[in-house]
């Protein structure tokens, strides 16, 4: 890996453009390298996880809404069309239109594979755009993994290098340059025209964190599968010759000068060389709970204070629970938010998602994390419940944040809790990362995402569909191309709610 330097550059800098990020990025994309064992290994761990929790999101509201709305278009001529989850390899849709709704299904739970670093990623989000235009473009599987394996690569080594959250941008900024250049190394495009992809779909992918704070809506899901639709849309006009806003990260009105650190602001931003194969998504790590990430080592945590300290889980025995951890977790899900929805037995799924002391006082009294249960109005109301969830706080602890960004083996997501029970006893104990973390107590291999792909897919898709998805999916780079017209999934009858509200499509 080499690190790049990226800063704001002056109009009469005249930047030249093989040395600008966009560029730099669309080389890597368009580098040929081969893809190593074990990066199609977890590319295909990958693609499992992500139908996992799509096929457990699809009676929801959002993943409902997205997927009606796809299907009001049909497959556009350029190609023989994309399939919708849900829905069976007959019906087709136009690629956009199948990234949109295929990436909300995979987002809706928020129980996906993640990578944090200098900012946050769900880097599965790539999947659902580069594989739509793969079915609508005729690709075989190896293509596929080709440009899977660039979507995760540029994602991560983004999120790796700048902080889009300092600055309040959603997250999905990251991903739509990544997923452009997904596609571009699918369809083995020129560096010049990867790069113009990849300019137009950060222009178009800028949003406000606003989505992940304070009461949180059902746009959340829909942030990363609009995002790839966009990205969509950049490769085919960037196809078509039309070029993008340049120098787009550097440039004197560019995303750094005006949204980022701005005109001071300095990046390193590592990348692999040439003929250096791309290994990042080695660094991302999957879920074993339908909650934030970093809420992922409080759930083990806490299963194992119930077990051992049973009375931490009774409000009439807690004078107060404190969790001290990194910035990131006491800032983005802990108290340090500053968002009393974090407190409210009333608020959104989404919102309970995104608050630890509510995810900790579930999981304290319930051993466990389920994807529905735990999220239920009647549960989240429960008058003990709420005792215990008041008296849980955060606080920032400087040594867990350094861990939170050291890197390697010494990186944590977790931190220390101190429970100080009315009686005037204390209960302390840690978690540096989750049990199903690359370095924690169980970390999740093949039998696992399997495992979590037919607990989560077969009440909602039936066995024999389960295991058709399967027999296809373990077999991924060797597929054909109208075998990955069929890498998707039909529902069971009367699995999908009916039509709901008409919008304008």
């Amino acid at each position: 890996m080499k690190n790049h330097p990226v800063r704001s550059h002056r109009s009469e800098e005249n930047l030249a453009r093989e040395e600008q990020l966009a560029w730099k990025m669309a080389e890597v994309a368009a580098d040929p390298v081969e893809v190593t064992e074990p990066v199609v290994e977890m590319i295909v761990n990958r693609v499992i996880d992500n139908a996992s929790v799509a096929a457990a999101s699809l009676a929801r509201s959002a993943p409902s809404s997205a997927r009606e709305q796809a299907l009001t278009h049909s497959a556009s001529r350029g190609g023989a069309g994309a399939t919708v989850f849900a829905l069976g390899a007959e019906v087709r849709t136009s690629p956009e239109w199948a990234a949109y709704a295929n990436g909300v299904a995979v987002r809706e739970l928020d129980y996906h594979d993640t990578f944090l670093a200098a900012d946050y990623s769900h880097p599965g989000d790539n999947i659902p755009p580069i594989l739509a235009v793969a079915q609508h473009a005729g690709k075989d599987g190896a293509a596929l993994v080709r440009g899977i394996a660039t979507g995760y690569e540029l994602q991560i080594d983004l999120v790796r290098a700048i902080s889009l959250h300092k600055h309040k941008i959603d997250h999905v900024a990251h991903l739509g340059p990544s997923a452009a250049a997904g596609i571009g190394t699918l369809l083995d495009l020129p560096v010049e025209v990867i790069y113009q992809a990849i300019g137009q779909a950060l222009h178009t992918t800028t949003a406000t964190r606003q989505s992940r704070k304070g009461e949180i809506s059902s746009w959340k899901a829909y942030a990363p599968g609009f995002a790839g639709k966009l990205a969509v849309e950049a490769v085919d006009r960037a196809m078509r010759g039309e070029t993008s806003p340049a120098p787009i990260y550097e440039g004197e009105d560019g995303v750094i000068a005006w949204l980022l650190d701005g005109p001071e602001g300095r990046y390193e931003v590592p990348l692999p060389g040439p003929g250096e194969a791309k290994e990042a998504i080695l660094l991302s790590y999957t879920k074993e709970h339908s909650a934030e990430y970093q809420a992922q080592a409080w759930i083990d945590l806490a299963r194992k204070l119930l077990r051992e300290h049973p009375e931490a889980a009774d409000p009439t025995r807690v004078e107060s629970i404190v969790v001290h951890t990194s910035h990131h977790t006491h800032y983005v899900i802990g108290s340090g938010a500053a968002d009393p929805q974090k407190y409210d037995p009333l608020a959104s799924r989404e919102t309970l998602d995104h608050s630890l002391p509510y995810i900790l006082a579930v999981a304290l009294q319930d051993g466990r994390w389920h994807h529905v249960d735990s999220y239920a109005p009647e549960r989240a109301a429960r008058p003990d419940t709420v005792a215990l969830w008041q008296k849980i706080t955060t606080v920032e602890d400087p040594v867990w944040t350094k861990r939170y960004h050291a890197g390697g083996d010494s990186q944590s997501y977790g931190g220390r809790v101190v429970v100080t029970l009315t009686d005037g006893r204390t209960i302390e104990d840690e978690i540096a990362v989750a049990d199903a973390h690359p370095a924690g107590a169980r970390p999740f291999a093949r039998e696992n995402y399997v495992e979590k792909f037919r607990t989560l897919a077969t009440p909602v898709l039936g066995e024999a569909e389960v295991q058709r998805f399967l027999d296809l999916a373990l077999r991924l780079p060797e597929l054909s191309a109208a075998e990955v017209r069929d890498l998707t999934f039909v529902a069971l009858a009367g699995q999908l709610p009916p039509a709901g509200r008409p919008g304008i499509f």
